[in-house]
């Protein structure tokens, strides 16, 4: 059975039925408290969602969620990996994976508040694969086997600091504090009938300013995750931000402003609000 891994403070939860179970109390101890730790066992998760009953801890509507994966070890962006953004961008299709670094520090929870540190801050909708499985060298055939789950995430970028330098600050720029709302929950792969071909959209005060579909990807999730472990070992919990379709603020010249409301949304995956305020 699918299941929906979510974080309700500091603890492991399962999102089923409008409510949240949680996985240690529900698992009757099999399955430890600490989300991270879950990740590790998340094949067990698929028995623990068939068992829930129809009495959850809290109700869904009545809880604020953390961050699904409050700390991985390494996280990755994709830069030019939508075929629409990097006609949008007037750059050439890379032949090669753009890959940079998000700092877990950025990381905010589903509905938390996105903080405005510079005036040129914009949106980036994206989806997220949540590593489940440690691996080097994971064949792409195999790719999708590696991973626990997808989630939406903001690629929030502050523009300036971005390219205040030759060769550009991704890393930086991506980086401030609570730049990097991920959830509401790590979605299991079984939920979809093609995790490869997913709509995705994001709305500014409830303005549509990017829609698209995960199937205008460059380089596929299984090549992603080839390309990234034939570099390093992934773990358990690394997110990878697979990349962002057109639409992003810099084209037009417009950002974010304190007040502003960013809805961020993923077919199967589910739906983060987040308001931007003054830092």
């Amino acid at each position: 059975m699918s299941y929906r891994l979510a974080n309700l403070q500091g603890r492991a939860v399962l999102v089923a039925n409008d409510g949240v179970y949680d996985v240690e109390r529900h698992s009757g101890g099999r399955l430890p408290a600490d989300p991270m730790e879950v990740l590790v066992r998340y094949t067990q998760l698929h028995g623990l969602a068939a068992e829930l009953g129809a009495h959850p801890d809290a109700a869904l509507s009545s809880v604020t969620l953390a961050p699904c994966v409050p700390r991985p070890q390494k996280i990755f962006g994709i830069g030019l990996n939508y075929r629409s953004h990097a006609a949008e961008s007037g750059m050439e299709p890379p032949s090669t994976p753009v890959v940079f670094t998000k700092f877990p520090s950025c990381l905010a929870g589903p509905t938390d508040d996105i903080r405005i540190y510079g005036p040129t801050t914009d949106w980036e909708a994206e989806l997220v694969v949540v590593i489940g499985g440690r691996g080097r060298d994971i064949p792409a055939e195999r790719a999708w086997d590696a991973v626990a789950g997808l989630t939406c995430g903001q690629d929030v970028s502050e523009r300036t600091t971005q390219f205040a330098s030759k060769p550009p600050h991704f890393d930086l720029g991506k980086s401030y504090d609570t730049y990097g709302p991920i959830g509401p929950a790590v979605t299991s792969l079984d939920q979809f009938a093609d995790p490869a071909d997913l709509a995705i959209r994001c709305e500014v005060n409830g303005v549509v300013k990017q829609e698209a579909r995960t199937s205008d990807l460059i380089f596929s999730v299984p090549a992603l995750i080839a390309y990234l472990s034939s570099i390093c070992t992934l773990e358990p919990g690394d997110l990878i931000f697979t990349g962002t379709p057109s639409g992003v603020g810099a084209i037009s010249g417009t950002f974010l402003k304190a007040g502003d409301v960013v809805t961020t949304s993923i077919e199967g995956v589910g739906t983060m609000t987040n308001r931007c305020v003054e830092p």
